[in-house]
């Protein structure tokens, strides 16, 4: 059996479902979801239908391109990741975001054993995916939808009960999520994050990115700074294995944060933001998104978004360095290039 999984490329393993998949489940999300809200948003603040038509189309197509996105991910071949975009839609309309990751995971493996098994692979692969798919998302994704709706009802609920300790560790768990190789951008659409939780979880994933961001300058300069403060904290996860002091500075940061975000200036945000930080300044649209942009929320945003991680990451990385715990080249990225 371990022979036949290996060479059907079936690597039952942590790494496969919880880092791979969920990695690729947030490319599906960013790809459809996110950047359709993205343009709905643009659309519905210029009042121009086209966008709005083109973000809602974009949005409907959410389980599609989860499935495709995690088959894609899992290494499947040509024709079940098709059919994975019927097992996606199908795990996403009985069982939310939640549901189609686990259509699509199962589905995926399922599919990946059978094809190139009969000779007439054209219609048994794609069957047997999508009943696979199908059967999962019908008696599997609305309980697990439930569960983790549920959970983040409870995450919701405890961080409006006890602010300041259940924001630090939203914030802290979530920027961790982030900028670990798991994605925080799907975690929050499973756990279907919103409000005050959504807020403080975009303030801690913020915080990593800017953070790491600033913090690293020295190393990687502009490139860097871009790549890291508007791309993903992920590109320290090499150095942080190595060096882990250095998670220090940015994860500080989102826990003085976080307080002032559930009590002082109460932040709110929404699944599509929650787990974004400042990547591509989702986290920042989505914010503007749930309060209305004025000049009191772009205070906010910038100050517990940008400027309050950067500065607190910097002080602190700087004295980390004078006491030896952070050496010069720890922080450096690798860029591809030579």
């Amino acid at each position: 059996m371990k022979n036949f999984l290996k060479r059907k490329g079936v690597h039952v393993s942590t790494k496969a479902y919880l880092i791979d998949a969920l990695s690729y489940m947030a490319l599906g999300l960013f790809s459809s979801l996110i950047i359709g809200l993205i343009i709905h948003t643009i659309g519905e603040q210029f009042t121009w239908p086209f966008f709005m038509e083109m973000g809602d189309l974009a949005m409907g197509l959410m389980g599609p391109a989860i499935g495709v996105a995690i088959a894609y991910g899992l290494g499947a071949p040509p024709l079940v990741i098709f059919a994975a975009v019927a097992t996606g839609a199908a795990g996403a309309s009985l069982g939310g975001p939640a549901g189609a990751y686990i259509a699509a995971v199962i589905s995926t493996e399922i599919g990946k054993m059978v094809s190139k098994e009969t000779k007439v692979d054209i219609i048994v692969t794609p069957f047997v995916t999508i009943f696979a798919g199908f059967a999962v998302a019908k008696f599997i994704g609305p309980p697990m939808a439930k569960f983790m709706t549920a959970f983040g009802s409870w995450i919701v609920w405890a961080t409006e009960q006890k602010p300041i300790i259940m924001g630090i560790l939203v914030a802290t768990l979530m920027g961790l999520a982030l900028t670990a190789p798991i994605s925080s951008a799907a975690i929050a659409f499973m756990l279907d994050l919103n409000g005050i939780a959504a807020g403080v979880a975009t303030i801690g994933c913020s915080a990593q990115m800017v953070g790491f961001a600033v913090a690293s300058y020295r190393e990687n300069k502009v490139g860097g700074l871009l790549a890291i403060g508007i791309g993903t904290s992920m590109l320290q996860v090499p150095n942080i294995i190595r060096y882990p002091a250095i998670l220090i500075p940015p994860t500080i940061a989102g826990i003085i944060l976080a307080p002032i975000g559930t009590t002082v200036w109460k932040m709110t945000s929404n699944a599509a933001g929650a787990g974004m930080g400042t990547s591509g300044f989702v986290g920042q649209i989505m914010t503007f998104t749930t309060m209305g942009f004025s000049v009191q929320v772009l205070l906010q945003v910038i100050v517990l978004h940008l400027i309050g991680p950067a500065v607190i990451s910097l002080i602190i990385s700087e004295f980390m360095r004078k006491r030896g715990w952070i050496k010069p080249g720890q922080m450096l990225i690798n860029t591809g290039g030579k």
